[in-house]
């Protein structure tokens, strides 16, 4: 007997679910609800004019040898210009990391154990500033967060961000330092398998493809997009699966995958049927600008990948453009350009922790900031709205509880519910656990 599996959600985490539960149960249907008219979630390619699923070929990469791949870059609101950070050991001893970096990274190897009895989670600002010191965790570990939340560190859960950070004290005695010079009992086990990753990606640092990462997609799915879920429950009759459309369409499948926006997810559940924790987490607002500039002699930016601005000394205000970190696309991934010598691009991330609402007339400023003198010839900004989770303390726990529900009682593992809200936001992080879905069943 044929099962029906509905995946909620488009974006990256659901797409990928379809596509491995499509692999894994050939036999089932698989049904895609997207309400956007178009697929990819966050994820928007667009090629300027100036221009799949055998994606290989177009997959475009930054070798770890390159400038774009080892030199990355901090701007600091004490200072002028971008300060290079460390990527070899005698980086360490240059001007200013000799003072800024090293004298804590050695203090910190000899420092004792120092976390509060009994806490299991803190915030990454906190265990910074608890082992590195308040200047280091401002510095790094905020510009650190800024780059891959955009989010304030003093709220980010350091257990669900980096828990690598968090087994490394543990297995260092206290000192983060020492522990990264022990491998880890995964690592020892030989565990840590890539033998299935392609040829293409050793020592790659970055990659995209050709056309932007847009060119990630479905094929052989039945999709509905221009659709969305008005409700999610069961029925009272013989407690199956009922799924209303905002269509009016009424689905039965034997297993839903929700890869929605937990709060999303919290406003179609009825409430006796909604799950703990769905909207304990807040989200960050990023504004993404494209800038292309016209051909200039020198680059108008350093060979690298790009930089980061840690919080401001004062904390988040109105007082500055608001931004968080700007990538060199015209280093980083110049593959993507067909005339890469031309012009200079740039993607700049703004918003986030800081109190602002960037709009077309903000890039004077912006400009300033960047110390960008032409201006440029092409300008796109979009504004993606709760679009990062920011998982604080205690997120693990409060998602082993809401699996736990959804194993027994009424859902009895019929529901699953994965993305970024549930585990990593990264690209890697989405597609693993969308893989994962499914492993356990019996159809």
């Amino acid at each position: 007997m044929n099962r029906h599996l509905l995946v909620l959600g488009g974006g990256l985490s659901g797409l990928a679910s379809a596509f491995h539960l499509s692999r894994r149960f050939p036999e089932s249907l698989i049904t895609l609800v997207e309400k956007q008219s178009r697929l990819g979630g966050w994820i928007s390619s667009h090629r300027v004019h100036i221009n799949l699923l055998g994606l290989q070929e177009s997959v475009i990469t930054t070798p770890t040898t390159s400038a774009a791949a080892k030199n990355r870059y901090l701007q600091v609101h004490e200072t002028q210009g971008l300060i290079t950070l460390p990527n070899s050991l005698l980086s360490f001893f240059s001007p200013p990391m000799r003072s800024w970096m090293l004298p804590v990274i050695l203090k910190e190897s000899t420092k004792r154990w120092n976390r509060p009895f009994g806490i299991t989670d803190e915030s990454v600002d906190s265990f910074m500033s608890r082992r590195f010191g308040p200047f280091f965790a401002r510095m790094f570990g905020s510009a650190l967060v800024h780059g891959i939340y955009a989010a304030d560190s003093r709220q980010l859960s350091v257990r669900a961000a980096f828990p690598s950070l968090w087994a490394m004290e543990d297995r260092g005695w206290g000192s983060v330092v020492r522990g990264a010079l022990i491998p880890s009992a995964a690592l020892s086990r030989g565990d840590y398998n890539v033998g299935d990753l392609p040829e293409i990606m050793k020592g790659v640092s970055v990659y995209s493809f050709s056309d932007g990462m847009e060119t990630l997609h479905a094929s052989a799915l039945t999709i509905l997009c221009d659709t969305s879920v008005s409700s999610l429950g069961v029925t009272t009759l013989n407690n199956d699966l009922e799924v209303r459309m905002t269509n009016g369409q009424v689905i039965h499948p034997s297993r839903v995958v929700s890869a929605l926006p937990l709060p999303v997810l919290s406003d179609v559940l009825s409430p006796e049927l909604n799950l703990p924790h769905l909207t304990a987490n807040p989200t960050s607002s990023v504004t993404v600008l494209n800038l292309v500039f016209p051909p200039t002699q020198p680059r108008l930016h350093p060979a690298g990948f790009g930089y980061l601005i840690p919080r401001p000394p004062t904390g988040y205000s109105e007082d500055n453009p608001g931004i968080l970190g700007t990538v060199f696309d015209s280093c980083a991934l110049s593959a993507q350009d067909q005339n890469p010598a031309q012009f200079t691009k740039m993607t700049v991330m703004l918003g986030g922790p800081n109190p602002i609402t960037p709009s077309h007339t903000d890039i004077d400023a912006v400009l300033k900031q960047l110390s960008v003198v032409p201006r440029p010839v092409y300008v796109q900004m979009q504004h993606h709205v709760d679009c990062i989770p920011t998982p604080t303390p205690g997120h693990l726990e409060r998602m082993e509880e809401m699996k736990t529900k959804l194993a027994k009682g009424i859902w009895a593992g019929r529901l699953d519910v994965i993305g970024a809200g549930v585990g990593g936001v990264s690209v890697g992080d989405c597609v693993e656990s969308a893989k994962r879905v499914g492993e356990g069943w019996t159809l």
